[in-house]
């Protein structure tokens, strides 16, 4: 299947697990990705932790847990590609500003692209 149909399709939790240029480790809480194609994904990021790390290491994880009874969902191995700070395009994209007006936020955002090294199963079962 297709990421971006997948990702339009489905609903869950997802975590972006970064780290920085020592290897002290970051997980995230992230909406499902901006799929740009197949091979390319984007993020919008606060001016925070997980964009700090970025900055030195591009190498992320997307865990994207489905709603629902068992552990179906996408392990996505990442490299940081690009970044914008664009605030049209990044309104634009933004799907939820969690109850508050989008203007309420203080932290600047950025949209980070990723290319997608890898796509596993959130779980792998044997058979």
């Amino acid at each position: 299947m297709k990421l971006k149909d997948y990702f339009e399709g489905k609903k869950g939790l997802g975590f972006l697990s970064t780290a920085d240029k020592g290897g002290k480790v970051n997980a995230a809480v992230y909406s499902r990705p901006q799929v740009i194609d197949d091979k390319k994904v984007a993020f919008i990021t606060a001016d925070r932790l997980t964009h700090a790390n970025l900055l030195v290491n591009p190498y992320a994880v997307y865990l994207f847990k489905e709603d629902g009874e068992g552990y179906d969902g996408k392990r996505l191995y990442l490299k940081k590609s690009g970044e914008t700070d664009d605030q049209l395009l990044i309104d634009g994209l933004r799907r939820s500003c969690h109850g508050r007006s989008c203007e309420e936020g203080h932290d600047k955002k950025f949209l980070v692209y990723f290319d997608v090294e890898s796509e596993l199963p959130l779980i792998v079962v044997k058979k």
